[in-house]
């Protein structure tokens, strides 16, 4: 399992054991929003305040691809579903593993949605994936939500909580999932799953106060990371507020001092 250790080590400071990561897979369900338009120019300015990986479909790695500046880790998604669908909760596979190798890929990712009408297809899906990744070396990223007709609240901790176990045991070697909004019950969700949990960012947050206090809280408690995209690519400067996370992750700096980054 070297050629995992070794992709792990592109998307993971060796260092901390954490990552920050900048999801732009937004496209494929929402069209060209604001921040994904030069998809150049956005991953030149998160590479550039320190993340570790940007979260892309496959065919964006061209037309993101800069060739200067900052290297920064590329994680594949290997899922899509679009706003206009019927069920938009239904991720299919569009690409696969050895479609993220011919493109340089340092990892790949899947999206499931517990609790959805077509979750049973979504986890045999990711369980065929997970042996594709450990057949060829390649780092797993699971995006594990609770979405769907029993889920009354995404953020609640027994649903996060089971979501982010369902993950690990399925073979994923890093679990992204939602915040509980409460860093007792987010430590519940962190030491009930086996391999490193990163929180997603979520809906558009009203302050960067917000943001950077839900990230530190998050760490506090064993969190291994970020993967936050909105509230990064459409900031007023997604290099400062990608610095900001970055300082707050790797290095425990507290909101307060991270936000003067943003405003300075």
């Amino acid at each position: 399992m070297i050629g995992k250790k070794i992709r792990i080590e592109r998307i993971i400071n060796r260092k901390t054991g954490k990552c920050v990561i900048a999801p732009m897979d937004h496209g494929i369900s929402g069209g060209p929003i604001p921040g994904l338009i030069n998809m150049s120019k956005t991953i030149d300015s998160v590479a550039s305040g320190g993340a570790n990986a940007v979260l892309m479909h496959k065919g964006m790695v061209l037309n993101g691809h800069r060739g200067y500046g900052k290297d920064i880790g590329l994680i594949l998604h290997l899922s899509a579903s679009t706003d206009l669908s019927i069920d938009p909760y239904h991720k299919v596979q569009v690409t696969s593993v050895e479609k993220a190798l011919q493109l340089g890929a340092d990892a790949v990712s899947v999206h499931i949605n517990i609790g959805s009408e077509k979750e049973p297809e979504m986890l045999k899906t990711t369980g065929r994936i997970a042996e594709e990744c450990d057949k060829w070396g390649m780092p797993l990223l699971a995006m594990m939500y609770p979405r769907g007709p029993k889920i009354d609240n995404e953020h609640d901790p027994e649903v996060v909580k089971l979501a982010a176990r369902v993950g690990a045991e399925l073979g994923a070697d890093i679990v992204k999932t939602n915040y509980t909004g409460d860093p007792d019950t987010f430590k519940d969700v962190v030491d009930g799953c086996p391999v490193p949990v990163i929180i997603a960012g979520g809906p558009k947050i009203e302050t960067d106060k917000q943001l950077l206090e839900m990230v530190y809280d998050a760490i506090e408690v064993g969190g291994a990371g970020v993967a936050i995209g909105r509230n990064v690519f459409q900031s007023k400067d997604p290099a400062k507020t990608t610095k900001a996370l970055v300082e707050i992750v790797h290095n425990r700096m507290s909101p307060d001092e991270a936000l003067e980054i943003i405003e300075n």
